[in-house]
């Protein structure tokens, strides 16, 4: 579970990465003290040093150029292009599934977000198969508050690469979405900011037939055609005041999962997250 835009969480997670930077700080003076001995490491020694730097850097380089920091600026002010089968102001209402459906499932997520990862990870194929079911429609809201927490863009950057996928089909969305939280592509929430980084989005999508080798979607990513979305949708995240952490889930409005004083933890099995849906159906 991932809490927005509080003191506290900020200052845990700059106590975090405080932290690994002492760990990885000792590692290095280790690999150096095996470099001067002649030791093999310090090819290894080389590696440690480049992933310190990602981490540290608080967001790579857009192919537009400039800095993250300095592109991110510009989308949030630019006119967003709406993706295909968006509706709303500036595109930002995104529901997948049958229209005539009478229920509606809402999620509220983070791209960098651990505890997105792990429901997704474990409920995400069940929820792609009831939309396609017709059990209920799904709309997304995804925010970008763990850059702020975290430091680094790779929220907003894996954003703009779900607006383009968005723009291939909702069901390309869906997939990418879902191998985005996948324990093999979706980094720690303390180490490198890999969804910073274009190619490793475009790596990600490579794996989804509908994304393979698709040269529209990999433009869009590259020339950042979805930023100013990812700006406007994350705007609209944080509109929603009642959503203290992610992932939130609502059927019919009401939030499923266990109530805690940092927020609500979503079901974590897909027999729990099953029974709260069922028991929040329209009949």
């Amino acid at each position: 579970m991932s809490n927005r835009n509080t003191q506290a969480n900020k200052q845990a997670a700059r106590d975090r990465l405080r932290a690994e930077r002492e760990r990885q700080a000792k590692k290095d003076r280790t690999r150096r003290q095996l470099i001067v001995a002649g030791s093999v490491v310090a090819v290894l020694a080389v590696a440690g040093g480049i992933g310190l730097a990602v981490a540290n850097s608080g967001g790579g380089t857009s192919s537009t150029g400039g800095s993250g920091a300095d592109v991110w600026a510009k989308a949030a002010k630019a006119k967003p292009v709406p993706p295909a089968n968006t509706s709303g102001p500036n595109g930002t209402t995104v529901v997948i599934g049958k229209s005539d459906a009478k229920n509606s499932l809402e999620l509220f997520e983070d791209p960098r977000c651990p505890g997105c990862a792990a429901f997704e990870e474990t409920v995400g194929a069940t929820v792609e198969k009831d939309i396609s079911d017709g059990k209920y429609k799904a709309t997304y809201h995804i925010g970008t508050f763990l850059d702020g927490n975290l430091q680094g863009t790779g929220s907003k950057n894996a954003l703009s690469a779900l607006g383009a996928a968005l723009n291939v089909s909702p069901d390309a969305f869906l997939k990418y979405k879902y191998a985005l939280y996948s324990k093999e592509f979706h980094p720690d929430e303390t180490g490198p900011d890999k969804f910073a980084d274009d190619s490793y989005l475009i790596k990600v999508a490579d794996t989804i037939p509908a994304l393979k080798g698709n040269a529209a979607f990999q433009k869009s990513v590259k020339d950042g055609t979805y930023d100013a979305w990812a700006m406007a949708m994350s705007k609209d995240f944080d509109s929603h005041k009642d959503v203290r952490s992610t992932p939130t889930v609502k059927m019919n409005g009401t939030v499923l999962g266990t109530q805690t004083a940092q927020g609500p933890v979503a079901p974590s099995t897909v027999a729990d997250f099953n029974a709260q849906v069922d028991k929040n159906l329209k009949k």
